[in-house]
């Protein structure tokens, strides 16, 4: 695995960046930019469907914090024995997935419990709503579990790029949502460090979501 900050440029330790091959750098600087630039038309399509002002979203994502994850997942004889990457739902705000050698082996959870396969479609990235979302949307768009899975004789690489919110922002439902839904907050409020703590704490222990901390029953 490769994991690397990428958004704001200053957040970047070149040190941790490859220089093999030499148009690596300039690839992953190309590639940052331009999907920086598909989270922001993302977001405002979501304001508007959600019945809020088209910036409404991108107020709290300046300067678009975002890492990069490259994944390898090499081939497993007893593929049914392992798992690539176990069940988790994002607690960032939006995931962009590009299955790079479109080898499948991402599933999502349905909500009888079965595992779906999502087959990869050539050129085109797989979008994950993630925890924050979910929280400013009043529950309209759902983070949704998934896993990987590895292939018996195949090798599969995937790159995901996550994008944060502000780390100073509030998690919590969007004030004129919470008004359209008759006042009804659905989560609790919670400091974007803390809410991100509360992830990596959930992760350890085995709780079925981290989300389920902050939902209001």
């Amino acid at each position: 695995m490769l994991y690397l900050m990428l958004r704001p440029v200053e957040s970047r330790d070149m040190r941790f960046w490859p220089v093999q091959p030499p148009s690596f750098r300039s690839s992953v600087d190309r590639y940052s930019a331009e999907a920086a630039k598909v989270v922001s038309c993302l977001l405002r399509f979501m304001a508007v469907d959600m019945g809020v002002e088209p910036e409404r979203l991108l107020e709290l994502f300046g300067g678009q914090p975002q890492t990069m994850k490259v994944t390898y997942y090499p081939p497993c004889r007893q593929a049914g024995k392992v798992i690539g990457l176990s069940p988790h739902t994002d607690a960032c705000a939006m995931t962009l997935l590009l299955h790079v050698n479109d080898v499948q082996g991402l599933q999502i959870r349905r909500d009888d419990g079965k595992w779906l396969d999502v087959e990869p479609l050539d050129g085109a990235l797989t979008v994950f709503v993630g925890g924050v979302i979910e929280i400013l949307s009043n529950g309209r768009y759902r983070s949704v579990e998934h896993r990987a899975v590895v292939h018996p004789d195949k090798e599969r690489i995937a790159a995901a790029m996550f994008h944060q919110p502000l780390q100073s922002i509030m998690v919590e439902p969007l004030p004129e949502l919470v008004k359209k839904d008759g006042g009804g907050a659905r989560y609790k409020s919670v400091g974007y460090a803390e809410f991100m703590r509360r992830f990596f704490s959930a992760k350890l222990d085995g709780r079925k979501s981290h989300l389920d901390h902050f939902r209001i029953y």
